[in-house]
């Protein structure tokens, strides 16, 4: 009895442990050389030696020229390990309202008047309260109403910057971002990765999120308050197993 006693005792505490981390001690920030924006930026892209070969070779020196690094080349982001600039500002709201209504009715009735004077002799013989006027009556009645609605109302703005992680066959930008901010014992945390069109970035390297296909967007936290909000993992595997 006392080993099944300790044995849940350590399983409850080990369970404690996994949702509070560290006792005193705030989330850990995850380091960004793990990230996959680190190995883009790292480990650029196999370049085609025979675009080299045929790229020309300057002829004549000058400070005006086409490329990036010039004063008028274009900065923005087109090759893996490249950054751009994502704009989130998302205000979206929603109401529907429905409502549906639904009856019927039925009655059917078959009598037996007079039929060569059976009725009247069947009514004879029958027990008292039995007999065959009306011969068949039924009657149906069935109601339905339902109504519903929806109001949903988000607003969020923010901007990340995001780096290239691969550029597809058809020359589309695979991007993914992360960032991390800790205020004291509370860490938020903003996600996005999604595919983007070159020629939708701005001459300010910017790209907003509607022009992002497949765009994934996370915004979320851990922390103390976090940790509050939710209910305990005792709670939520008692509202899994229990039926009612």
């Amino acid at each position: 009895m006392r080993q099944k006693f300790a044995g849940s005792l350590a399983l409850c505490l080990g369970a404690a442990c996994t949702t509070q981390q560290g006792l005193g001690t705030p989330p850990p920030l995850e380091p960004a050389e793990i990230s996959a924006e680190y190995t883009a930026m790292v480990t650029p892209a196999l370049q085609d030696p025979l675009s080299l070969l045929e790229q020309p070779l300057p002829t004549t020196a000058s400070l005006w020229t086409g490329e990036r690094g010039s004063l008028l080349g274009d900065r923005r982001a087109m090759q893996r390990g490249d950054i751009l600039t994502v704009v989130i500002e998302i205000d979206d709201s929603a109401q529907i309202s429905n409502s549906s209504d639904r009856s019927r009715s039925g009655s059917e009735s078959l009598n037996i008047g007079e039929f060569l004077g059976i009725p009247q002799r069947a009514d004879e013989v029958l027990p008292d309260g039995l007999g065959i006027q009306p011969g068949v009556e039924t009657n149906s009645a069935s109601a339905f109403s339902g109504n519903g609605s929806v109001a949903r109302n988000e607003q969020l703005t923010l901007r990340i910057a995001a780096t290239v992680t691969d550029v597809l066959p058809n020359g589309v930008l695979s991007i993914e971002g992360q960032q991390q901010v800790r205020v004291n014992f509370e860490m938020r945390e903003l996600l996005v990765s999604g595919f983007v069109r070159p020629a939708d970035v701005s001459r300010q390297n910017e790209i907003t999120y509607d022009k992002i296909a497949s765009a994934r967007i996370s915004y979320g936290g851990q922390g103390q308050i976090s940790d509050v909000q939710q209910p305990r993992w005792g709670q939520q595997v008692a509202d899994i197993l229990l039926p009612f």
